[in-house]
């Protein structure tokens, strides 16, 4: 049987191979597809837009097993949004960072589901460094920091890269160990 079909092998290549040069030769002549039409370019993320809501809060929540809690009040302002309220369960007398971050999700238990550290002038940062924006609360003898900050080029609403509405407020500890550990976590949010 083997023998038989080696004498038809190379009758059969013939026809394959001039059928294949055809058709490749078919292809190469057929006109080719018009190129897709350019795309409009979205808008970058740092443009700045008018703020379109006057008021938020951010309720301040323990992470990462601390004790930490508070209420921020935010209000529109020129300039950037200010950040007002209270911070207890801090380190007493302990310096302590308060930032935005680029998430709205405060689900995780150590709070890293509310994403890197964001500046409204400049998108996402560092992950979990101490920023200037809003930047650094110092906590009194009693654990408790009283809180005024100012959120330079922030604006509450309107969804443009400096809208801080949504995201996360986050407290960064201060003792040994657990310095830049997020240790209080809240979503801002418009006030009703």
């Amino acid at each position: 049987m083997f023998p038989t079909m080696s004498r038809f092998l190379p009758r059969l290549h013939r026809p394959l191979a001039i059928a294949a040069t055809v058709l490749l030769a078919a292809c190469a002549s057929a006109p080719r597809p018009a190129p897709d039409p350019p795309q409009a370019s979205p808008a970058p993320a740092s443009a700045a837009a008018p703020a379109t809501v006057e008021h938020a809060v951010a309720n301040l929540a323990a992470a990462s097993g601390s004790l930490v809690s508070g209420r921020m009040q935010l209000s529109r302002e020129a300039g950037g949004v200010r950040v007002r309220g209270q911070v207890g369960g801090l380190v007493r007398n302990g310096a302590h960072g308060l930032q935005v971050h680029e998430r709205g999700d405060c689900s995780a238990v150590d709070a890293r589901s509310a994403g890197r550290y964001y500046d409204p002038q400049g998108g996402a940062g560092r992950d979990g460094a101490v920023g200037p924006d809003p930047g650094r609360i110092v906590a009194g003898p009693d654990g408790v920091a009283n809180v005024d900050l100012l959120v330079a080029g922030a604006v509450l609403g309107g969804g443009a890269g400096n809208d801080i509405l949504g995201r996360s407020l986050l407290v960064l500890g201060a003792t040994p160990g657990a310095i830049s550990a997020r240790v209080a976590c809240g979503v801002i949010t418009a006030a009703q």
